[in-house]
């Protein structure tokens, strides 16, 4: 009875995942074949032959196809990343953008542009420093004897606060050109995608996600920690050195993603709860990375399209889908007495 169960738990998530991936791959194709330019499908797979079609060729290559690729992977880090932190934390709000790690970065980046000038790559290394940096002094803080969860995201939300004021104090002491830099910078935008950028955060996805993959199969799937540290401890794990490598993974995945295109925000807070439901209330990395991938792809082509000759950044539309979200939640945990 319990093994036909499981077997149709699995089956299940096998088909979310399958319908997920084909979702994504639509919203790809859309993505990169509609919008302001219209390409049409022979000639997209003549451009990707080699053939060059004025106009269409630099605009499918240099444009389109680079923004659609970094969408689907900062959407697949923000959702393995949040689901990581959410399940591990055993807390929903517990996404890297609401206990300060993006906001790290984006204090870290925003102090590069202000102070050193810093544009481009600069500014993508100036996000990762500053994010892995907060990371640790988040961790190191909430460290007392083991790392509680709920105490982490305490001293994660102070954080936010803090680099929340720092960005706000840099802004109001540079000149408008720079503070506009870096306000489309802060809303996470696809537009400057190219693809040094793609090739950078495909190399750390794939080191970043086989490692998540290993790790939370190590701890049966993340449903170890999730039924609490005595439990996780009496089946065998070892809870402090699995949660510091799951938590090197997160807020690497993080990280990187908010380095290729600013703090996308909502993304990682959305994509695991969004998942979960999908699933059925089962843990899975894999939907939650599809889920992110499949947000990000639909902010952006809504946010590029939406009005005719403006692109705005992806993190405007996706602030709107969380800010509505994060409402709820709020009101429905302490209805039910979970999440703080």
């Amino acid at each position: 009875m319990l093994s036909g169960a499981r077997r149709h738990q699995s089956a299940q998530r096998r088909r979310v995942i399958l319908i997920l991936a084909a979702i994504t791959a639509v919203l790809f194709i859309v993505s990169v074949l509609l919008g302001s330019y219209t390409v049409t499908i022979p000639d997209f797979f003549r451009i990707l032959g080699g053939a060059e079609i004025p106009g269409a060729t630099f605009i499918v290559m240099e444009n389109k196809l680079p923004r659609a690729v970094i969408a689907v992977l900062i959407g697949v880090a923000f959702g393995l990343a949040g689901t990581i932190f959410q399940t591990m934390l055993r807390n929903p709000l517990a996404s890297p953008d609401i206990i300060g790690i993006s906001y790290g970065a984006s204090a870290s980046a925003v102090a590069a542009m202000v102070l050193f000038g810093a544009a481009g790559v600069a500014v993508s290394l100036s996000a990762l420093v500053g994010a892995l940096a907060v990371a640790g002094a988040i961790y190191l803080l909430s460290r007392r004897g083991s790392v509680a969860g709920y105490r982490l995201i305490l001293v994660g939300i102070g954080f936010a606060a803090v680099m929340h004021a720092l960005v706000s104090f840099l802004l109001t002491r540079t000149d408008i050109r720079t503070a506009s830099d870096a306000m489309v910078w802060l809303n996470g935008s696809l537009n400057s995608s190219n693809w040094d950028r793609a090739t950078i955060l495909f190399l750390a996805l794939l080191l970043l996600i086989p490692a998540a993959a290993i790790l939370s199969r190590g701890l049966r799937g993340l449903r170890g920690l999730e039924l609490g540290d005595d439990t996780a401890a009496s089946l065998g794990l070892r809870v402090e050195p699995s949660r510091l490598g799951l938590i090197t993974v997160g807020v690497a995945l993080a990280a990187v993603a908010t380095a290729a295109a600013g703090p996308v925000a909502f993304v990682a807070f959305l994509a695991g709860p969004i998942a979960r439901r999908l699933v059925k209330g089962a843990v899975s990395l894999t939907a939650a990375g599809l889920v992110g991938a499949v947000i990000v792809l639909a902010a952006d082509f809504v946010a590029a399209n939406m009005i005719p000759g403006v692109s705005l950044p992806v993190g405007v539309v996706t602030g709107v889908l969380g800010a509505p979200f994060l409402l709820w939640l709020l009101v429905t945990a302490n209805r039910s007495g979970q999440g703080g």
